[in-house]
């Protein structure tokens, strides 16, 4: 079992107190530990409370129920942990972790297949559980940082100008900055009622995405390296993906809204992969031995705590991660924008925080959601599945991106490449509207979209038959024609 540091408690010795103070984490799943690290850059004591107790492997655990699913970070994650924690990539990679360039992976959109051979954003591809264990180590190899295992928050109160945390087994512990990471199951709303605090309802988009993932072996060289996504569209309601993981493993992963949520059953798990718009991740686990059993998560609606326009919010208390904004995991944002939000932290720590200064970075923390958010939520709302609706706004914004994204299609590398660099946070949304996008979209307008392109050589090496015509993930696997409409460009991987 990890170590469990005795921690400086309300009955305690608190010895000196650097300029950022003590900060108390609650949660040490990766918004917590970006959290933890983000602290201790910034000089803070750093005490990270985690209610399950954690093996020193790469264990799943209960506190997180997704964690057998995919989960890989964005570019811009990438990025950031590797300011936070560098090192932290060739770590990833010594630990078995497969690197990826996005503009390889074969990637079935609505309009078709997406070129291949396109370099464009890294992202290293392993389990959630091995990643979050090399996260861990490398947070608690930092001088100050601290961690409780086994430890259940009961509640917060205000001790003077500090904070007051009080658990179930008893222990009581004091800081100047408490930062709630403890994820969607997060019961701050109710804590802060009992300070006198209201917050407002948060704000829910949920579409009843059902995931259904297995984990394969590759026992002999695979013909594709890279994985492969077949997008789920409103008309299909259904679509899938594969990614290589460590130890010569694949985890397959089937997503369906509504009615087409895949179950665990691992027939009916075959049948939805085969009943596809494209048969290429139904033909792939032909070649592939299965590790374990079908594995299901549903707990999937976006949900957005607005704590930022809570007016009488105290000082000291910040919130990040999924207990302020949690996503739909299929767009694989919520671990990047844990780490982004951390890289704020450890630019606002260095001093103790009045009122004032804990208002304005909470709402710098709620405005890093802003984009991915917007992203999500516009997605979603196209099934017809989601308890909301687009809006005008939401209609506009798809309209031109669909447009975009057929330019990509048809080879034009200077739309695949801005669509991907928008969705994986390193480049602004603004740049859908560069004059280098919107002169080929104008141009098309007269013109017409160009032809798809084929189907990837990868795909026919695996299913070993000739090419076939293409066909967008819009389509049936029937061939009935649908709406050829990507929104934003789909992740690679779902998944926080």
């Amino acid at each position: 079992m990890l170590d469990r540091p005795a921690l400086r408690s309300a009955g305690g010795q608190n010895g000196s107190v650097t300029s950022a103070g003590d900060v108390l984490v609650i949660g040490a799943s990766f918004a917590g530990l970006f959290s933890a690290a983000a602290a201790q850059r910034a000089g803070a004591h750093v005490t990270v409370l985690e209610r399950d107790e954690l093996s020193d492997d790469a264990a799943e655990r209960p506190g997180v129920p997704q964690g057998g699913q995919p989960h890989v970070l964005l570019h811009r994650g990438l990025v950031a942990t590797q300011q936070l924690l560098p090192g932290l990539r060739e770590e990833l990679l010594a630990a078995g972790g497969v690197p990826l360039d996005t503009g390889d992976i074969p990637w079935l959109s609505p309009d078709g297949w997406l070129p291949t051979g396109v370099s464009a954003f890294e992202i290293v591809s392993l389990s959630r559980p091995l990643l979050e264990l090399l996260v861990r180590r490398r947070v608690l190899a930092l001088d100050g940082v601290e961690l409780r295992t086994g430890v259940r928050v009961r509640g917060l109160s205000r001790a003077g100008d500090r904070w007051q945390v009080t658990c179930d087994d008893g222990g009581c512990y004091v800081a100047d900055t408490v930062i709630d990471a403890s994820g969607r199951s997060s019961r701050l709303p109710r804590w802060l009622a009992g300070l006198g605090i209201s917050t407002p309802e948060p704000a829910v988009v949920e579409a009843k995405l059902g995931y259904a993932t297995r984990r394969y072996r590759a026992s002999r060289p695979l013909p594709l390296d890279t994985g492969v996504v077949v997008a789920a569209t409103p008309e299909t309601s259904a679509g899938a993906l594969a990614l290589p993981v460590e130890d010569d493993q694949w985890l397959v992963c089937g997503a369906g809204y509504g009615e087409r949520r895949p179950d665990r059953d691992t027939d009916a798990f075959d049948r939805y992969l085969r009943s596809l718009s494209d048969p290429a991740l139904a033909d792939l686990i032909q070649l592939l031995e299965p590790v374990d059993e079908v594995r299901i998560h549903r707990q999937t609606a976006n949900r957005r705590h607005r704590y930022d326009r809570v007016r009488r919010w105290p000082g000291g208390l910040l919130v990040v991660g999924d207990a302020l904004t949690a996503f739909n995991p299929l767009y694989g944002q919520g671990i990047t924008v844990a780490a982004c939000q951390a890289q704020l932290l450890s630019r606002s720590l260095g001093r103790r925080l009045d009122r004032r200064a804990t208002r304005r970075v909470q709402a710098e923390l709620a405005q890093i959601a802003d984009f991915p958010w917007a992203v999500a939520t516009g997605e979603d709302v196209r099934y017809p599945s989601c308890s909301e609706r687009q809006t005008l706004g939401q209609r506009l914004s798809h309209v031109w991106s669909q447009r975009v994204n057929q330019l990509a299609v048809g080879g034009n590398i200077t739309c695949r490449r801005t669509l991907g660099g928008i969705y994986h946070m390193m480049v602004p949304a603004i740049m859908l509207f560069s004059p280098r996008i919107v002169g080929p979209v104008l141009v098309s307008l007269i013109r017409g979209v160009p032809p798809q392109g084929p189907r990837p050589a990868a795909l026919t090496a695996i299913d070993g038959r000739s090419q076939l015509p293409t066909r967008g993930a819009g389509s049936s696997a029937g061939g009935h024609e649908a709406d050829a409409s990507p929104g934003p460009p789909v992740s690679p991987q779902p998944g926080l």
